[in-house]
């Protein structure tokens, strides 16, 4: 009953690039790089469903970060013109390239590796794109001078190859908005509407990734000043909960979400993070299930996606490799459970 599936990226192998790292530096250039990027995704491809997977992904292999992936493939973007820039409210520091003219999109972004995963899984895939939101939080605006135009015209980009993702054969499209729970205030205001800017027109499952971020460092330190209860969903749930977003993708393994705020999130098929990518402790089943079991006072069965609370790209191939076996193996437990 359970579908299982994963956040989006998965560890890079040591040979494609840097291991263990957000921005990880490529390993080879030209025609060998894009065979290495083919031969990660299929090796990820057979790992997810020996591992038990049914929902899988191309674990990202073929962009250098989730987000700048997706740019590099956008003019209007100087990328020989990097600034420093704060990100997630000044969470942490990372050199971004800057917008300089109107953007558009140079062609298809990620048909290659849209196309290379339904050719040889018959699995249901699942394809992510960065949100508007986030992008923008992670950009130099040298051209727009406004935030939120400059957001909405990236959403028109984001649909424009999500709407080609779906007809390469994408079963699930969906929108990382990790910043959703940094400008909670902006969410409601003009969020939500460029999330639904990104899904028009699409017939395919759609939804939306939210959370605490990366198990990196600097998250970790700001997650300790969040105090006992992490509430900040509170205030963005009614919203996406009224939005047109079929799936909502958060963290609830060892995180502080009061999962009793799942019951705001009525009609919507909600991916509980059962995994956490924070640490390098590997679930065992029986955690799994009874996080699920936890979900489901709060949610229909038929509503819960056992999911990996965030994207695993820093962690350990190895230890990720084993935290989606425990996710297979716990969503099967709680299967059972159900009698």
């Amino acid at each position: 009953m359970f579908e299982t599936t994963v956040a989006g990226s998965l560890p890079k192998p040591a040979w494609l690039a840097e291991t263990k790292t957000l921005w990880p530096a490529w390993k080879a250039e030209g025609a060998e790089r894009d065979a290495a990027k083919r031969d990660a995704t299929l090796l990820w491809l057979k790992e997810q469903e020996d591992a038990g997977i049914d929902i899988v992904t191309d674990g990202e292999q073929s962009r250098q970060h989730f987000v700048h992936g997706f740019l590099e493939q956008v003019e209007g973007i100087d990328f020989s013109k990097k600034v420093k820039m704060g990100i997630r409210n000044n969470r942490y520091d990372a050199m971004v390239p800057t917008v300089t003219g109107p953007l558009r999109l140079r062609g298809r972004v990620h048909a290659t590796e849209a196309q290379l995963m339904r050719a040889h899984t018959r699995k249901k895939i699942k394809f992510t794109l960065p949100g508007p939101m986030t992008i923008i939080d992670t950009i130099a605006d040298g051209y727009y001078g406004d935030r939120v135009k400059m957001a909405m015209a990236f959403a028109d980009l984001i649909n424009e190859e999500a709407r080609a993702l779906q007809a390469d054969g994408i079963d699930v499209i969906q929108i990382d908005e990790p910043a959703f729970n940094v400008y909670m205030d902006e969410v409601t205001v003009w969020g939500i509407e460029a999330l639904e800017r990104c899904l028009k027109n699409l017939t395919c499952t759609t939804g939306v990734h939210i959370c605490y971020g990366y198990g990196i460092e600097a998250n970790i330190a700001w997650k300790k000043t969040l105090g006992d209860e992490w509430r900040q969903y509170e205030k963005i749930f009614p919203a996406l909960a009224a939005s047109s977003v079929q799936q909502i993708s958060l963290e609830c393994a060892n995180s502080k979400v009061p999962l009793s705020l799942l019951g705001l999130l009525k009609g919507k098929d909600v991916l509980v993070g059962v995994i956490d990518v924070a640490s390098d402790v590997v679930e065992t089943p029986e955690q799994v299930a009874a996080t699920i079991a936890e979900a489901r006072q709060y949610l229909a069965p038929e509503r819960i996606f056992p999911c990996t609370n965030c994207g695993m790209a820093p962690m350990d191939r190895g230890i990720a490799l084993a935290k989606l076996r425990a996710l297979s193996a716990g969503a099967k437990l709680a299967c059972e459970a159900l009698g």
